[in-house]
């Protein structure tokens, strides 16, 4: 009976476990590891399915599983830089636990693995672009009249950008994109917001940090970019609004503007039909012409 109940305790243990997983998302990555005699995959197609299989089996057993991005580059260098060798099977799950905090993850909701793939390239892209982002930001210095840190001022400027233009926008759900085209190459942020119930927002402050971060750098080096924000409410069009970044402030978008921006496809330059049951606004007054109260670089 004491055997029974401390296996019962045991198989309850193992579902407070929460565990990470080590994905190698694409065939390059795949085969790079199998430069380890431990590695012992040889399919990509098959690994894929025999990951799929396992995340089902811990669903199905109630255990939490976490799917992390793993780069086998990042993985050499890691073990190169603690003395690691490798090849031993116990130090690529010590990475994969440092990913858990560290690195791009995503959630297994029971979602298929052709679903869940693309969320966690996402998720390292954003991961990517914002450390890049917060970088070049840093980077930036004082400012040379007046000693203060520019790229900090910038943040606390696009912090209170982004928390006026959520303050004035209409109830309802509101989805934000980001472009910053005057750095090396094109940065873009998206931010979703949810209304509850109760009107609060909710937002994921991950996700929020980053949009905020990609604002701050366009404002700090006065780039060529735009801000647009469409808000979606029940039994009301969807409307859209947008800003065009002007020196270190926002200038706001005419309605024909936001259509234009819209309605031409960023690639080609081609027309594109007009939704149905979508407002093309002018955006609320932020005040102070585009610029929150304080120092301007």
């Amino acid at each position: 009976m004491a055997h029974t109940d401390h296996q019962t305790m045991r198989r309850v243990l193992r579902r407070e476990i929460a565990g990470t997983i080590g994905l190698l998302t694409d065939e390059h990555d795949f085969r790079a590891m199998r430069r380890y005699r431990t590695f012992t995959f040889d399919d990509h197609a098959v690994y894929l399915q025999q990951v799929e299989d396992l995340l089902k089996v811990r669903a199905l057993q109630g255990t939490h599983t976490t799917v992390a991005l793993f780069d086998p580059q990042e993985y050499a260098e890691y073990c190169t830089a603690r003395g690691l060798d490798p090849d031993i099977p116990a130090h690529r799950t010590r990475f994969t636990a440092e990913l858990a905090t560290t690195g791009p993850t995503v959630p297994y909701e029971g979602q298929p693995l052709a679903d869940l793939l693309p969320d966690l390239v996402d998720e390292a892209v954003r991961q990517a672009t914002w450390e890049y982002a917060a970088t070049l930001l840093a980077r930036l210095g004082p400012c040379a009249t007046c000693g203060e840190d520019i790229g900090r001022a910038s943040f606390t400027r696009a912090s209170d950008f982004v928390a006026r233009i959520l303050d004035t926008a209409p109830p309802g759900d509101r989805h934000l994109v980001c472009s910053v085209t005057g750095t090396p190459e094109t940065l873009v942020a998206v931010l979703h917001v949810d209304e509850r119930d109760s009107g609060a927002a909710r937002l994921d402050e991950a996700e929020a940090l980053e949009f905020t971060t990609i604002l701050a750098l366009g404002l700090a080096t006065r780039s060529p970019g735009g801000l647009v924000m469409r808000t979606t409410a029940p039994d009301t069009p969807d409307r859209v609004y947008g800003w065009r970044l002007r020196g270190d402030g926002l200038e706001p978008l005419t309605a024909g503007e936001v259509f234009d921006a819209y309605c031409t496809d960023a690639e080609s330059g081609d027309l594109i039909s007009p939704e149905s049951n979508v407002d093309y606004c002018f955006p609320p007054d932020l005040g102070h012409n585009g610029h929150p109260e304080g120092h301007s670089h």
